[in-house]
């Protein structure tokens, strides 16, 4: 029976590749609705829980058995869908704290950490989950799942928990009321080191950037 015709018939939900189809179909419809801007209250805080659930996602992939595709070519997709706007829509709500530092390979030795994006990270794994949901609505099953896997360890994997460290950092600074270091000035196509890092790093308050990204703060005494 081919992957088309399993696909057609109603899926099982108990079928490890229905389970991680619904994860990642979760994550695709939350993040264009967080996107869209409508509750800008809400988005540091519910990104944080939809990355979050994706990696459970993505340690599941990596933790199954190696998946091998039906075919030796990817068939084609066509032309990729753009999602430049969503990650500009992203970064302008994000704004000030979109920019952080992020070390790629923590087994890397005396690799300095870089600046990343959040909303770039946002828009690069939605770009690859959207590849393999592709796939998987075509029929393509075995495909889809490869592809998954494929590129959690290539690339989302990685890029989605550096997303992840950040977002919760950010919430943690604010509910504990700890002063958070903007980088004024830095941008993702420098490559400075952490000494560079703090030089140009400005101070700003928590309290600044708690109400217009709907995170309380907590008192600690």
């Amino acid at each position: 029976m081919s992957d088309a015709t399993l696909h057609a018939t109603a899926p099982d939900p108990d079928d490890f590749s229905v389970q991680i189809a619904d994860q990642i179909e979760s994550f695709l419809v939350a993040v264009t609705e967080v996107a869209r801007g409508d509750e800008p209250d809400s988005a540091v805080p519910f990104l944080l829980l939809e990355v979050s659930q994706l990696l459970l996602a993505g340690g599941r992939l990596g933790a199954h058995e190696d998946i091998l595709p039906d075919e030796r070519y990817e068939p084609d997709l066509g032309p990729e869908p753009d999602v430049d706007e969503l990650r500009e829509r992203l970064a302008e709500m994000l704004d000030p704290v979109d920019v952080y530092s992020e070390v790629f390979d923590p087994y890397e030795p005396r690799k300095p950490p870089v600046p990343a994006r959040i909303s770039d990270d946002l828009a690069d794994v939605m770009a690859d989950l959207r590849h393999g949901m592709a796939h998987y609505r075509a029929g393509r099953t075995t495909e889809a799942m490869w592809w998954w896997q494929f590129s959690y360890f290539s690339n989302w994997g990685s890029t989605a928990s550096a997303t992840l460290r950040a977002l919760q950092s950010l919430v943690a600074h604010v509910r504990l009321n700890q002063p958070l270091q903007e980088l004024d000035g830095l941008d993702t196509d420098q490559e400075l080191s952490e000494a560079a890092l703090e030089e140009e790093a400005g101070r700003v308050m928590a309290e600044e950037i708690a109400a217009p990204l709907g995170l309380g703060l907590r008192k600690v005494k």
